[in-house]
Order: structure tokens, then sequence, then C-alpha cells
């Protein structure tokens, strides 16, 4: 009988040279992409979001709020930029999952963007009041694949340390609550089964979603500033009646907190005159 040999390195690590350059940059893919369309370089507005469902985008659409960005060039998504309290923004909708997400965080940096704000709609693990509120997530447990692709395998990804200080008194002012705390990042949203909920609320974690994770990872190991706020609206719809965001499809509320975040930001860039 033959013995077994030691557990196999999971492929997704097993050629990871954590210190080697990219073959493939995002740099070249938008060169490729320029040359296509017949586009010249563009920079994006500085602060840009992620809305993954793409309830912020269609409703700054319907307002009349949102520009098309006739500069940006990625294959897969498009640009708007727009008007938040006196400051241009720039949002990306419906970039579902940790790849899309990092993949479209590296274009948007590698266009100028110096701070990326995601709000991910979340599903609630720790009932510490009825939905819908928002998470300013701190780390985010790794249960996805893109993280490691930028990381050495761990448990969690963090979020800047510094950053988060910069929000500590953001939000007072606003209507809806904005918790911070962790969450977990998973890739398979219809793999969320009891035991695994239990699990992860055992743990401590306040949310699941499927971005945060993977957007603090790049972050980290690439020195750029991202924040991610869990929108949390639902329970994993198991009961009648959830997903239910608020006034407008909570874009309201999401919009205030997009804002607050965004001039708390500057304040902090113009304080240390890097504006």
């Amino acid at each position: 009988m033959t013995k077994p040999g030691p557990p196999a390195i999971p492929p997704i690590v097993a050629h990871t040279d954590y210190d080697e350059p990219s073959a493939f940059t995002p740099e070249s893919l938008l060169r490729e992409a320029r040359r296509q369309k017949d586009l010249g370089e563009a920079l994006v507005p500085a602060i840009c979001v992620l809305d993954p469902d793409g309830d912020i985008v269609r409703r700054l659409k319907a307002d009349g709020r949102a520009r098309r960005h006739a500069g940006w060039a990625c294959y897969h998504t498009e640009l708007y930029a727009f008007d938040q309290g006196g400051m241009e923004l720039g949002i990306i909708g419906c970039a579902v999952g940790a790849p899309f997400a990092v993949l479209v965080a590296e274009e948007l940096f590698a266009c100028g963007c110096r701070l990326l704000i995601s709000v991910i709609s979340a599903g609630q693990l720790a009932a510490e009041r009825p939905p819908p509120y928002f998470i300013l997530i701190d780390r985010a447990l790794r249960d996805e694949g893109t993280s490691y692709h930028y990381l050495p395998p761990a448990a969690f990804s963090h979020a800047d340390e510094g950053l988060l200080a910069t929000m500590a008194e953001a939000f007072a002012g606003l209507r809806v609550p904005v918790d911070r705390g962790a969450t977990w990042t998973t890739d398979a949203p219809f793999r969320e089964t009891a035991g695994a909920i239990a699990a992860m609320a055992k743990r401590g974690l306040a949310a699941v979603e499927m971005e945060a994770a993977a957007l603090y990872a790049f972050a980290t190991a690439r020195r750029k500033p991202v924040l991610c706020f869990a929108h949390v609206t639902n329970r994993m719809a198991q009961a009648l009646g959830d997903f239910e965001k608020g006034e407008a499809d909570g874009t309201i509320d999401a919009l205030a907190v997009i804002g607050a975040a965004a001039k708390a930001w500057l304040a902090n860039e113009s304080l240390n005159g890097r504006r």
C-alpha cells in the first residue's frame, strides 16, 4: 500500500513570488485599449468609487448628475464623473467580486486615482441593529482567491490604520449609522451554508461581502489608499422582505457616506500639504 505524500501546495500560491513584478500590467492593457479605441491618455478624478450593485450609478444617471468619462479606456466598464458636495468624483458600477474589483482598481490607480472608495452590498452576520446600515471595514477574512496573488497567506487583509484614523469623526453628522468592524469576503455567495455563517459570526465578523479582502490586499501590496464600506442590507434572503436598502434604493445614504469619507480624506491631504 502506497503511503500518501505530503499535501499538495494549492496552485493559487504554488508559483507566487510576491516580489516579482507582473509581466502583464494595467498600464500595458490600457495602452492597447487606447490604441484600439483611438483614445488619448486622460486622468480620472482623484477620488473614485466602486458601486458593485450599480444602484448609485443608475440613480446618478436618472437624476442627470452622471457624466460619462470619455477618456476611460477600460474594456469592461464605463466610468462616470459626478459632483458630490462640490467635489468631483468618479464612479464605476457593477464591478462585482474580488477579481473584477481589483482589476478595475488597478486600472483606476494607473489613470490617476488617488483614493478608491468601495461601497459593498453585504449580508448581516452580527445582529447589532436592523438593516440597512453601513460598516467601515477595518479587516476582511480572506475566503477568496485574488488576495493570495498580492499578499502571502494570512487570515485577514487589513485597511490602512492611518486612513482609518482619518475617518474617525467623518460620519458623526449622518442620519445613517456607520459602524466599524470586520467582514467575511467570499467568492461563493451561494455556498454560504448555515454552518459557515455560524462559524463566521462566532469569529466576531459583522457581515459577509465579496470584495473587501482582495481590495485591501491590493492596497497593501501596491501602497494605494482604499476604503471599503459594507452596506448591510440583508440577511442572505433567509426571510421574505429582505434586501431593502432604504430611500432611493439606499443611494441617498450611500452618497452621504461617500461624500463624508471623501471630504475627510481631502481635508487630511490639505493639512499634510499633499493637495
